[in-house]
């Protein structure tokens, strides 16, 4: 049988991993939507200080990353992704508790995020303590040029 479920193991990611990450949010973020970064935009946020990238495997296989940064007590999830074969096996949750743990860590005491109102990703920041506190009107723009909202939440982190 093949519903046994592998062990998501965490890495530190860098410049290196981009390959990954673009090929990732190929396949996690529908083109409709116009969530995915592109290349150049991935490099630019690497080279800032204060980012941090989290790889996620799975049996050895890239199956998601998460991009933060934190500025001074301030931190902001930038984008969480995971591959379509990978959902619901624990790879967002893991990844967006290494985030947490990472902001803690660096001495942030919020954490922002911003998602597409709809996504079901938003069950899982809700699960992980998030709460909304706003909407961004056309946010996203889709390839179609349809424009969509995007919702911002927010935690508090306790120092630990």
């Amino acid at each position: 049988m093949s519903s046994v479920r592998g062990i998501v193991a965490l890495s530190a990611g860098d410049a290196t991993d981009l390959g990954d990450v673009n090929a990732i949010m190929a396949d996690a973020f529908d083109p409709r939507y116009g969530e995915a970064w592109t290349p150049s935009q991935c490099v630019g946020m690497l080279a800032l200080s204060g980012i941090w990238l989290t790889m996620a495997s799975v049996d050895g296989q890239s199956a998601g990353f998460a991009l933060a940064r934190s500025i001074m007590d301030d931190g902001e999830l930038l984008l969480l992704a995971v591959r379509n074969d990978f959902r619901r096996r624990g790879v967002g949750s893991a990844l967006l508790r290494s985030v947490i743990r990472e902001a803690g860590a660096r001495g942030v005491t919020g954490l922002h995020l911003e998602v597409r109102k709809g996504n079901p990703a938003i069950d899982l920041y809700r699960r992980e303590g998030f709460r909304k506190v706003g909407e961004r009107a056309s946010y996203y723009r889709g390839i179609t040029g349809q424009q969509y909202d995007a919702q911002t939440f927010h935690r508090m982190l306790t120092k630990e």
